[in-house]
C-alpha cells in the first residue's frame, strides 16, 4: 500500500530506523533561496493522480487517495523517525495483561472540520459502519481482530449484527476494543486509515461525504476536479502538533510521470512521489541541492493471479524457477541506476522482524536452476506470461527488463501488460480480472513484519488480491499474533515468512527508496518512512 503512516507503541524497542540521506531536499537545502521570504499562506503543489475510490478512510488502499486522506485526517497514534509511538488524537492507548482488551482515551477538545466534536462514538460508529459489507469498504478486513466482526461481516451471506460487540463506548472520550485473541502489536495497526474517525453526517450520506470529505486533520477539503486536481486548505482549528507551515496543498492529477517531471523541472509543480526511471541518471544533475534521495520501507513484487486457469493448479516449482531467472542485481544497477536493492524476502527493510534471505535460494539469480525447476514443475501453462502494470507511473522499463531475463533464461515468453492508470490497474485486481501476473508494491502501514505477511498473504484478507492461500502460513501467522510480546511475535512471523518459500505467493524483486526533488518555490521538503511527503513542514516562498 502507499500512503498510510505507521505506528509503534512506547514499550516496543528495536525498530530499525531508516537513515535519510537526502541529497539536498531536506531541512537544510535551499541555500540559494536563503534571502527569500516565506509566505505562510502559500500553496504547495504535489504531482499525484486520480484516486481509485471516493475519499473515505476505509475505502482507500492506494497512493493517490491515501496521500489526500492523510492530509485530511489525524488518527489515534503515529510514529516518529525512530519508530517510537506518538499519541495524536489519543491521550493513551493501553492494553490489558493479555493484550486482548485495549482502552483508548482521547484528548478532549478535538473537532472535525465542520465543528462537530471528535468523540469515542466518532471512532466506534465509523469502524462499525466500515466493517459492514453493505457499505463496500475495501479495507473492512482490518477490523477482523475485533470480537463480533464475523457477525457483522461473515465470509458468506448477510451479517446478523450491525455492530461489533468488541467495541464499547465508555464515555465521551473513552472506548474499549476487545480482540478475539490478544495481539501484542495491535497498537501498530491503529495508525492505518480505516481506524480514523468520521463525523455522524458521513454515515448518513456516505457518497456525498466521499466527494467532499470532512476530517479532523491539519487540512480541510476545498475542491475535487476529477482527474485534474484535489485542493485542501490549512485548517486553523487543528488541535494536533503538526500544524501546517503553508496555506494548503494542490494535489495535481498527472497521467504521465514524464509530464510531472518536466513540470517539476520548470517549477510548475513543487514535488512528485518518484522520479521516472529514464531520468534517474540525470535528476541529481537537473536539481542539484534540490534532489532528494532517501530510504523507505517498501517492496516491489510480481504476483501470480492464483484464481486464473494458468496458476490455480500450477506446481510451485514453476514460480520458484521464474524467480531464479531474474537478475535483480543487474536490473537494479542498469534500469534503476543503483537506486533499488535486490529483495531477498517478502518483508521490506526498516521494520521490526526484517530478516535477510527469507526467500532462500529462490531469490538468487541462477538461470540453470531456474530452467530446471520450471521443467520439473511441468512448465508454464501456455508457455507465456504477462505482467500487468499501470502505465501512468515508471514501470515499463523494469517490467521489460524482467521479461527479457525470463525469456532469455527459461524460454518462457513474457510481455508487459500496461493499463491506462493506477485506478484502472487496481480495479482490474479488485475484480479478479488479471490475466496472468500483476505488479505489486507495498509500503508499510506500521513498522512490523506482520504487516507485509498476514496483511498481504493471509487467506481472504483485503490486501491479498491474487487469491493466494496457504493453510500452514495462516496457522503460523495466527500463532505469531497470539505471542505475549512484540519480540516473540516478530520471531514467529519470521518463521511464517520462511514458509512462503514453499508456496510462493509472489516473486520479490526490489526494495525501494525515494528518489524525488522539489521546485525552487519551496523549502523543507522531506519524505517519511512510508515514502510519503511530509507536507505540513513544507514552506512556500513568496513570489518574486
Amino acid at each position: 500500500m502507499r500512503g498510510a503512516k505507521s505506528a509503534k507503541w512506547v514499550a516496543i524497542a528495536g525498530v530499525v530506523a531508516l537513515a535519510t540521506t537526502a541529497c539536498g531536499g531536506g531541512k537544510d537545502s535551499g541555500n540559494d533561496n536563503a534571502n527569500r521570504t516565506v509566505d505562510p499562506k502559500g500553496i504547495v503543489s504535489y504531482a499525484n493522480g486520480e484516486p481509485q475510490n471516493l475519499l473515505q478512510p476505509a475505502n482507500t488502499m492506494e497512493a493517490y487517495g491515501s496521500v489526500v486522506i492523510n492530509s485530511l485526517f489525524t488518527g489515534l497514534v503515529s510514529y516518529d523517525k525512530a519508530g517510537n509511538i506518538v499519541m495524536e488524537n489519543a491521550e493513551s492507548v493501553t492494553p490489558d495483561a493479555a493484550n486482548k482488551v485495549w482502552t483508548v482515551k482521547l484528548k478532549a477538545g478535538w473537532k472535525f472540520h465542520n465543528g462537530d466534536a471528535v468523540t469515542a462514538k466518532s471512532y466506534v460508529d465509523a469502524w462499525n459502519w466500515a466493517a459492514n459489507p453493505e457499505n463496500g469498504q475495501q479495507n473492512s478486513a482490518w477490523y477482523r481482530d475485533i470480537v463480533g466482526y464475523e457477525k457483522v461481516h461473515p465470509e458468506k451471506g448477510k451479517g446478523s449484527a450491525k455492530e461489533m460487540s468488541g467495541l464499547k463506548v465508555v464515555d465521551e472520550n473513552t472506548f474499549t476494543i476487545t480482540l478475539a485473541n490478544g495481539i501484542p502489536y495491535y497498537a501498530y495497526k491503529l495508525v492505518y486509515a480505516p481506524f480514523y474517525p468520521m463525523p455522524a453526517a458521513a454515515l448518513k450520506d456516505p457518497k456525498t461525504y466521499g466527494e467532499k470529505p470532512v476530517g479532523n486533520g491539519p487540512y480541510k477539503f476545498t475542491s475535487w476536479q476529477r482527474k485534474k486536481s484535489i485542493k485542501v486548505a490549512a485548517w486553523d482549528g487543528y488541535q494536533g502538533a503538526k500544524k501546517p507551515k503553508n496555506g494548503g496543498i494542490d494535489f495535481k492529477a498527472y497521467s504521465s510521470p514524464t509530464a510531472a517531471y518536466n513540470d517539476l523541472r520548470s517549477d510548475n509543480v513543487d514535488t512528485m512521489p518518484t522520479i521516472p526511471d529514464q531520468e534517474l541518471a540525470n535528476y541529481k544533475q537537473d536539481f542539484g541541492k534540490r534532489a532528494i534521495t532517501s530510504e523507505y520501507s517498501a517492496i516491489n513484487t510480481i504476483n501470480p493471479a492464483f484464481y486464473t486457469d494458468q496458476w490455480k493448479n500450477t506446481n510451485i516449482k514453476v514460480i520458484q524457477g521464474l524467480s531464479m531467472a531474474i537478475d535483480r542485481a543487474t536490473i537494479a544497477k542498469t534500469t534503476f541506476y543503483g537506486n533499488r536493492q535486490p529483495a531477498t524476502g517478502w518483508v521490506a527493510k526498516g521494520v521490526k522482524g526484517y530478516q535477510e534471505n527469507a526467500c532462500g535460494e529462490y531469490c538468487t539469480f541462477n538461470p540453470t536452476k531456474a530452467k530446471q525447476l520450471i521443467t520439473e514443475g511441468g512448465g508454464v501453462p501456455g508457455g507465456k506470461i504477462s505482467i500487468q502494470y499501470n502505465a501512468d507511473q515508471p514501470h515499463k522499463g523494469w517490467v521489460t527488463a524482467v521479461c527479457n531475463d525470463i525469456v532469455k533464461n527459461t524460454g518462457v515468453q513474457c510481455v508487459g501488460d500496461p493499463v491506462t492508470d493506477f485506478q484502472a490497474d487496481t480495479e482490474i485486481r479488485d475484480q479478479k480480472k488479471v490475466k496472468s501476473i500483476y505488479r505489486s508494491g507495498w509500503v508499510l502501514d506500521y513498522p512490523f513484519n506482520g504487516n507485509f505477511l498476514a496483511d498481504l498473504y493471509g487467506t481472504g484478507v483485503d490486501g491479498n488480491k491474487g487469491g493466494f492461500s496457504d493453510k500452514k502460513f495462516d496457522e503460523l501467522t495466527k500463532k505469531a499474533d497470539q505471542a505475549k510480546t512484540i519480540e516473540d511475535s516478530a520471531k514467529l512471523y519470521q518463521e511464517a515468512e520462511k514458509q512462503l518459500q514453499n508456496s510462493f505467493p509472489s516473486i520479490p524483486l526490489f526494495y525501494n527508496q525515494t528518489n524525488s526533488a522539489h521546485s525552487n518555490n519551496v523549502k523543507g521538503m522531506e519524505f517519511d518512512q512510508a515514502g510519503d511527503p511530509i507536507l505540513t513542514d513544507v514552506e512556500v516562498f513568496k513570489k518574486k
